[in-house]
């Protein structure tokens, strides 16, 4: 990738938000919920499986468990049955109860709205902590670093990083806090329809011209 100064990548990655606007203006989270705790839940089931197979799961599992105490008083083999056709499911049954736990215990059954205080519940990282806040409450402190997210950012050369905190590190400068939502949505829709992890479709990418990786035909350097 050729040298850039730290205020050229910040332009840049400004133009690359404002042509993703065009191309995606309609992106969202993909994940169905209707309060905090159902965002919360439906992220931590989100891990390593698709936001539509947990799409097809929630409506159950959110009719049965409506309150974080009901999380909590949840037996392992009774939440086993709601989340059973999403992968890692014993283990994500046993995250679902002691988060309800925890936000009994330590939270009075409300979703904090606090990075750290996220981040030490059962089954939340820093990912699912960003979209939680970002998404839930509004509040972009980071930038949620999904899979789409740290194959694009390096190929945009946005980052030489390979561990998301350090990615999201390198993209907080460059994303204004306005535009972080937005940008992981726009960035995961791209790269479900374009520059795909199989392979960038440069060659039909409106983004092209921006992207250091793409090859120069594409970037008007033929």
């Amino acid at each position: 990738m050729p040298r850039e100064s730290k205020r050229a990548k910040r332009e840049r990655t400004l133009a690359i938000i404002e042509r993703l606007k065009g191309m995606y203006p309609d992106s969202k989270c993909s994940l169905d919920f209707e309060n905090p705790l159902q965002l919360l839940v439906a992220t931590v089931l989100s891990a390593q499986t698709t936001d539509a197979a947990v799409n097809r799961a929630t409506p159950a599992l959110f009719a049965r468990f409506r309150t974080a105490a009901d999380y909590a008083a949840a037996t392992q083999e009774e939440m086993e049955r709601y989340v059973a056709s999403l992968g890692f499911f014993r283990s994500k049954s046993r995250s679902l109860i002691g988060l309800g736990r925890a936000l009994v215990e330590r939270h009075g059954g409300e979703v904090p709205v606090d990075l750290e205080a996220l981040t030490q519940l059962p089954g939340v990282g820093r990912k699912t902590a960003n979209v939680l806040l970002g998404v839930g409450f509004g509040i972009a402190e980071g930038v949620v670093v999904d899979t789409h997210v740290k194959r694009i950012a390096f190929r945009w050369g946005l980052t030489r990083e390979e561990a998301p905190e350090k990615i999201e590190q390198d993209l907080i400068p460059l994303v204004p806090p306005e535009e972080r939502v937005h940008f992981t949505h726009m960035t995961f829709d791209h790269g479900r329809a374009v520059c795909t992890a199989r392979r960038p479709y440069c060659e039909r990418c409106a983004l092209a011209e921006l992207c250091p990786t793409a090859p120069a035909a594409y970037r008007g350097q033929a």
